[in-house]
């Protein structure tokens, strides 16, 4: 959940790290640091933002360096632990958590070696020093090291040489990729850190061991065989990365969906009939048979898994499970061959789910199906099947559209093995089609009542809790639309299906709890307005999100939004929007940091 960026090069290369990190600050902003060899080895730490650093290293050069930004594992976040850690005349920067760093340090203690920090990255650069004492080159000396670790780790390493100059960098389950320019050789945790200077990038596996140089790299398997990888040109742009005239990343990616939504659904812009063929080459085998589907996700991409429940068990009647990454593997579950697997990430690079799909691969399982935004990630790379969500670059923690763009492709998917299992005929696919197309711009439309929602979030701003309440397909939303404010206000707030007040959340409702509720005219629609009668009873104030044609009054107490249209089983899509606009006006009322919340990074890429 760290960011890297490392860089050999003919020119200065201080500005581009500073600028990558601010790029990767999505990724952690606990702390931040620096290695420079100019020509000794420089090291500069800041206990907060990369702006603090970069008033540092202002006027520094060098044609060598790496950089970090930290979101704190072990120890706490502070310019002792901040990152590159030094060992002798060497300097290192990690991502991931070492599993069996307490031994190594154990045993590095036992010869001398002196911890000053409460990390597991100080051991790394511990151990490469000692390997440095029996091979003097350290591309091997990482080499070495990399086989004593237990764990998830990408590492960038700089020495002090009177040679040519040189950054190492290594990865095991932890993203890390390389650029190739004409004047130098970088590495980043992220493309996004690399696009001012290149935008050809190699992409490492896990285990590879890379030397930088200014004239190319050379790659080396554990076993220390020489390998090659493919470059790839990006398809991401510097200016897809920029805020431009938004005030926040956020603000720009909730705004960005119609756009995000309609690259997704580009593949079936002309299309007449759905075919499996957007899941990949091999889906018509794969699906044909699917018994069931288990579906991997973490945070919101877990709660758009809870919506593909609904639709897939609805449109396609076959049994489908939500669960929770990081749950999943930790408990028994029954293997079954003909189980489609379908994992969901917005990076493709989160621990947790990445690990459940091993898992589940170990169990003999098969049909994967990877549902990501980017292409070039270990998810899409493990899965037999992948449907890529084309949202663009996320940099905002909260994620926005990137959920609403997986509900699209799980949408497809539905109506897919709807299908193939022969339960949908030609006039609904071709409605399914006609509401997909005009989904972007149903969604614009929604966009429209920001000037309202804003209102409302005026009476949030000194509650402390507030209870999100939606029934059947959107009881996933309300409880995205409770993560969403809990996020970045800092409200403590709970989603919960609004039939189970009465169960116990009713008795939390007063006048000071506000309770948000999703309200579209569907068949549940009498059901909630008689759940919404229990809050009002008791005092409470309600905040309903409904659609045009619901029957749903204003009076005192009972506050209406009403979105433009009822958009039937895609209605989610619509509703999710209205409620990242009020978690983002909220957290503006609130001054708290919109783009990066206290104690969350973007990337989870630690377990």
């Amino acid at each position: 959940m760290c960011g890297i960026v490392a860089a050999v090069a003919r020119g200065n290369v201080v500005d581009l790290l500073i600028d990558g990190l601010k790029k990767l600050e999505y990724r952690g902003y606990d702390s931040a640091g620096l290695a420079l060899l100019n020509p000794g080895l420089t090291r500069l730490r800041s206990c907060g933002r990369v702006a603090d650093l970069a008033a540092q290293a202002e006027g520094l050069t060098a044609t060598a360096g790496i950089a970090h930004t930290r979101w704190a594992t072990h120890g706490e976040p502070s310019e002792r632990n901040a990152h590159p850690h030094i060992s002798g005349g060497l300097a290192l920067v990690h991502n991931g958590i070492i599993e069996n760093y307490a031994e190594l340090k154990q045993g590095l203690a036992a010869k001398g070696y002196q911890f000053v920090t409460d990390t597991d990255t100080e051991t790394i650069a511990h151990l490469i020093a000692d390997k440095l004492k029996t091979t003097p080159e350290l591309y091997t000396a990482v080499r070495l090291a990399a086989g004593d670790l237990v764990g998830a780790y990408a590492i960038a390493v700089l020495q002090e040489s009177d040679g040519e100059q040189h950054v190492v960098v290594a990865r095991n389950g932890a993203p890390l990729l390389l650029g190739l320019a004409e004047d130098g050789c970088y590495a980043a945790s992220d493309a996004s850190a690399l696009l001012a200077v290149t935008r050809t990038m190699v992409y490492l596996e896990d285990g590879d061991i890379a030397e930088l140089r200014v004239g190319g790299v050379r790659i080396q398997r554990p076993d220390g065989t020489a390998v090659e990888r493919p470059s790839q040109l990006s398809t991401l742009s510097a200016a897809a990365v920029e805020l431009g005239h938004y005030n926040h990343y956020m603000q720009k990616e909730i705004f960005e969906q119609p756009q995000a939504l309609a690259n997704t659904l580009e593949l079936i812009g002309g299309a007449q009939t759905l075919s499996p063929q957007l899941f990949g080459a091999a889906a018509a085998q794969m699906l044909g048979d699917v018994a069931s589907v288990t579906i991997l996700a973490c945070g919101t991409s877990y709660h758009a898994a809870l919506v593909a429940r609904y639709w897939i068990e609805q449109l396609a009647g076959i049994p489908c499970s939500a669960e929770i990454a990081s749950e999943f593997r930790y408990r028994v579950s029954v293997p079954d061959r003909h189980k489609l697997v379908v994992a969901i990430s917005q990076s493709g690079e989160t621990a947790d789910t990445l690990a459940a799909l091993k898992h589940a691969r170990s169990l003999g399982m098969g049909r994967t199906l990877a549902i990501c935004n980017v292409p070039e990630s270990a998810l899409v790379r493990e899965c037999a099947l992948k449907f890529l969500t084309r949202a663009g670059p996320e940099i905002g923690v909260a994620s926005t559209k990137a959920f609403t763009t997986q509900l699209a492709a799980l949408f497809l998917l539905a109506a897919t093995l709807a299908k193939q299992n022969g339960r949908l005929n030609q006039a609904t696919e071709a409605g399914y089609l006609a509401d997909l197309r005009h989904l972007p711009l149903a969604l614009a439309q929604v966009l429209h009542l920001e000037p309202d929602i804003a209102s409302w979030a005026q009476q949030f701003a000194g509650k402390h809790h507030a209870l999100f309440l939606g029934r059947g397909h959107h009881y996933p939303i309300a409880l995205e639309g409770a993560l969403k404010l809990k996020e970045i206000s800092y409200i403590h707030a709970e989603g919960y299906p609004a039939g189970e007040l009465k169960h116990g959340p009713l008795a939390l409702v007063d006048a000071d709890m506000p309770v948000i509720a999703v309200a579209p005219n569907d068949t549940l629609l009498e059901k909630l307005k008689s759940n919404l009668q229990e809050v009002r009873a008791r005092g409470g104030e309600l905040y309903v999100f409904a659609d045009a044609d619901s029957a749903v009054a204003e009076q005192e107490g009972v506050h209406i939004l009403r979105l433009p249209e009822h958009y039937g089983l895609l209605s989610p899509v619509l509703h999710v929007v209205a409620m990242q606009l009020l978690a983002y006006h909220v957290a503006l009322v609130k001054g708290t940091d919109v783009d990066k919340p206290r104690n969350l990074a973007k990337s989870v890429t630690v377990e």
